[in-house]
């Protein structure tokens, strides 16, 4: 029997979050809802007394943020994945809250079902972004400017090392630190290491930007 994906809940509108851990717990069997938070703070000690295999974690709450949590969770507590699941689909949210290392951003608007599919995705190691805000991405890498700054200067390809360059594949397809470490049999530290030394090459520090302008050039292994 499949091993239950447990889920800590972190939103300040009370009511939104309770029915949410009633569609999310009648809608799949495979999640348990093991925790809800109000707040940033309460989030992080959550995940610290729960041990929950995903946080989904609102944006805007009182205290502390989601963005802010997501930060201390991720690096405190790595083996807890987090996804924000806001209303805000502002850039500087999604490149915040990426950067500090949550694997999904997605918005309230999102179908309960393809909640559930993204949760249980998240958990089998994959990145995920809610389509209107992969949109918008997509749209700035093809600004004339942004190409002009990343996509016309791949100078830096040739400074990737071979074990690089395969760590960037893996992002590009959407996988996590865990699932990369796992791929290559090697520590998930080692794959933030390489993780860190290809942002500072290419001068990206956002995975689904890294996503994108790795489609754009059609990178293939060497």
């Amino acid at each position: 029997m499949m091993e239950k994906i447990r889920i800590i809940l972190a939103d300040d509108q009370k009511l939104f979050v309770e029915s949410l851990k009633s569609v999310i717990e009648s809608r799949s069997e495979n999640i348990e809802v093991v925790g809800i938070a109000y707040n940033g703070q309460e989030a992080i000690e959550l995940v610290k007394k729960l041990h929950p295999h995903i946080a989904l974690l609102d944006v805007r709450m009182p205290v502390m943020n989601g963005v802010e949590a997501t930060g201390i969770i991720c690096k405190k507590y790595p083996d807890t994945q987090v996804v924000m699941l806001t209303t805000y689909d502002d850039d500087v949210f999604v490149h915040d809250a990426l950067s500090k290392g949550a694997v999904g951003y997605l918005l309230k608007e999102t179908q309960p079902s393809n909640l559930i599919m993204s949760l249980l995705a998240v958990k089998e190691g994959s990145v995920l972004i809610s389509p209107t805000i992969a949109q918008k991405l997509v749209k700035q890498l093809d600004n004339p400017i942004q190409q002009s700054s990343l996509v016309n200067q791949t100078s830096w390809l040739d400074d990737l090392t071979k074990r690089e360059k395969e760590v960037l594949l893996l992002l590009a397809q959407g996988y996590s630190n865990k699932a990369i470490a796992e791929k290559l049999f090697i520590e998930e530290q080692t794959v933030r290491n390489h993780v860190s030394m290809i942002y500072s090459k290419i001068g990206i520090h956002d995975r689904i930007e890294v996503m994108l302008l790795v489609s754009k050039l059609h990178i293939k292994q060497s």
